[in-house]
């Protein structure tokens, strides 16, 4: 058995203190540290937070060899017992790593647990000791023996499963439900005293439950005990997903208050990050890419089906807000368009397929700059709707045995698969629920329904051509409209407004900025003449129909640019004015509503099955 002790060393300083035992070492025994945590796809380097370990057999000092970056050599000699002590620095306040202050302490066991080689497959013991007065302990690590505060041992199966269950100290908020026989514990760190918690607790329950049911129906849960943390601070948002917990970020603007106005748009997206990650518990942490299995800490671990483990899951998050009543069908329409002009706003997706996004996420989407939106499209959105496309195309099917086909059926139909999976497993499993292809495949009468579905998966998946969503939307009685989008995204740039000034964050390939010699960083000053302090300024001074003089601070240096005229006045009456030639970008903004102008009865009853799935 591998043991671990883990307790404070300084909270002020922000330092851990761990010792690994190992009872039996190898000769010259090897240890790691993981440079990556599944879930966020980048090498973030976790041994830099590492000071130098010390070792000892018995009463001898061992020398301590590195072998690169996040691998030591220990000169192990004999059974002796291996003890090795080293610190952490963790002040990381995202969901990723760790962290440690007098007021809270976090940590995933990537950050913290040195791998001991050739016992990965031995349980792992671990206690938590010498934490400050009064503070709690939660984490759905399987207790040993723990006091009423948490403090005590745990036992990990083996070395993944010990990395995969987080752990959140400090004073927080406590609360728990039980939804078919799983225990839920909900812990808020940073929430003021006038937390709505039973409101949390309620509204999170009915996501559990629905999503319990859809995975397994009236089946046992591959779990007895989950885990939601919630760290509470002014201003953050994201999550990241485990076996049997999750850890989450927001600020205090997205939680409910009792006697409070609620936020509610900022709390619709906490509850829709809540249901995204308690969907990885299934989506990518059992039902898996074949990559993942098993998964390699040393390096990345490339996929190309991030789409479907991040962009299904980003389709269902939303959906099961919906299907348990949280949300109604116009507020979900609402989150779809903001989906689709998010999409649409990315040059990327016209030049880099979503399946190359996800392959490249480790290098692109998360490492951002000013030119990802031109260099990838994103595998949450893109993905999201081509499980949106995939859907409305099955429901359109006529019923196959007792059931209408849907991508429900076909989710399901993975996890019975009991084993990670392939896109070809994708393509069949469609093929199964649907029992035939959808109109929108040209395909010859032989061909066989697997290969259509394949066919289908690889042109939205490995192609980068806009998907038929507007038609299938229409179809179900939903009209998709336009209207023209601020006069920045028009332009094709990114503005902040900061302190009085507006700056280019980024511009977009094939936009009008970019033509007019616009770069990211540039702070724009004047238009015709006009002060610019803030965005908005561009459309009150912009007159299209002629050519304007823009000034701009570029590295303290003011340069003159020209805005051409982007209309010509109508000439005599009648005569519309000319618009230049539409570019790749998008310069409109969709809106999804609901519509019964025309619907055939058979288009409103797709629809009602879909918005109350």
């Amino acid at each position: 058995m591998i043991q671990y002790r883990i307790e404070v060393a300084d909270a002020h300083a922000h330092r851990f203190l761990v010792t690994l035992r190992v009872d039996k070492p190898q000769a010259r025994q090897q240890l790691s540290l993981p440079v990556w945590i599944p879930g966020s796809y980048l090498v973030r380097e976790f041994a830099r937070h590492l000071s130098p370990l010390t070792a000892r057999q018995g009463t001898r000092a061992i020398r301590v060899t590195p072998l690169d970056k996040s691998t030591w050599e220990l000169d192990t000699q004999g059974s002796a017992a291996l003890t090795v002590q080293y610190e952490v620095y963790a002040f990381d306040t995202s969901v990723r790593a760790a962290f440690l202050d007098a007021q809270r302490g976090f940590f995933n066991g990537t950050s913290v647990f040195l791998k001991a080689h050739g016992f990965e497959d031995q349980p792992q013991a671990v206690k938590i000791t010498g934490l400050p007065k009064g503070w709690q302990v939660a984490t759905a690590l399987p207790a040993v023996k723990v006091d009423a505060k948490g403090l005590g041992d745990y036992l990990a199966p083996d070395y993944d499963a010990l990395v995969d269950h987080p752990v959140e100290m400090g004073s927080f908020w406590r609360g728990e439900f039980t939804v078919r026989g799983v225990r839920h514990e909900f812990v808020v760190s940073g929430a003021t005293a006038d937390l709505d918690g039973q409101r949390l607790l309620d509204d999170t329950r009915r996501i559990c439950e629905s999503q319990i049911g859809f995975w397994h129906g009236r089946r046992k849960a591959p779990f007895d005990h989950y885990v939601f943390m919630l760290n509470v601070v002014e201003d953050g948002y994201g999550g990241l997903e485990h076996r049997q917990s999750t850890a989450l970020i927001c600020g205090r603007k997205d939680v409910p208050r009792v006697g409070k106005t609620l936020n509610k748009d900022a709390y619709t997206t906490l509850l829709g990050l809540i249901s995204h990650e308690y969907f990885h518990t299934w989506n990518v942490k059992r039902l898996k890419p074949v990559e993942f299995a098993p998964y390699d800490y040393t390096q990345e671990n490339h996929t190309r089906m991030l789409w479907f483990f991040e962009g299904f899951t980003s389709y269902y998050d939303d959906q099961f807000l919906l299907r348990t009543g949280l949300i109604d069908a116009a507020t979900y329409l609402k989150l779809l368009s903001k989906t689709v002009n998010q999409v649409l706003a990315t040059p990327g997706r016209l030049s880099y397929s979503v399946g190359q996004a996800s392959f490249d996420a480790w290098t692109r989407y998360y490492r951002p700059d000013e030119n990802t939106a031109n260099a990838t499209v994103s595998y949450y959105t893109k993905g999201s709707l081509v499980a949106l496309a995939l859907d409305l195309a099955l429901r359109e099917l006529p019923a196959s045995g007792k059931a209408q086909p849907s991508l429900d059926g076909v989710m399901q139909r993975l996890w019975q698969l009991a084993r990670p999976i392939t896109q070809a497993d994708v393509a069949q499993a469609l093929a199964d629920e649907a029992g035939r292809y959808p109109q929108m495949l040209p395909v010859k009468a032989d061909t066989p329904v697997v290969g259509a579905w394949q066919a289908l998966l690889d042109k939205w998946t490995e192609g980068c051509e806009e998907l038929p969503l507007q038609h299938l939307l229409d179809r179900l009685g939903v009209a998709w409209s336009s209207k023209a989008a601020p006069l920045p995204q028009q332009w094709g740039m990114r503005v902040q407004d900061s302190n009085g000034m507006a700056k280019v964050q980024a511009v977009m390939r094939g936009g009008l900025a970019e033509r007019i010699g616009l770069s990211a960083g540039d702070e724009l000053l004047a238009l015709d003449g006009w002060r610019i302090k803030k965005a908005e300024d561009l459309t009150a001074w912009h007159d299209a129909q002629r050519a304007q003089p823009l000034l701009v601070n570029r590295d303290q240096r003011i340069l003159p640019l020209t805005v051409p005229a982007l209309t010509r006045p109508a000439g005599k009456a009648g005569k519309t004015p000319s618009v230049p030639a539409p570019t790749p970008l998008a310069s409109d903004i969709v809106t999804l509503a609901l519509s019964d102008v025309n619907a055939a009865p058979d288009k409103v009853a797709r629809r009602q099955a879909w918005l109350q799935a």
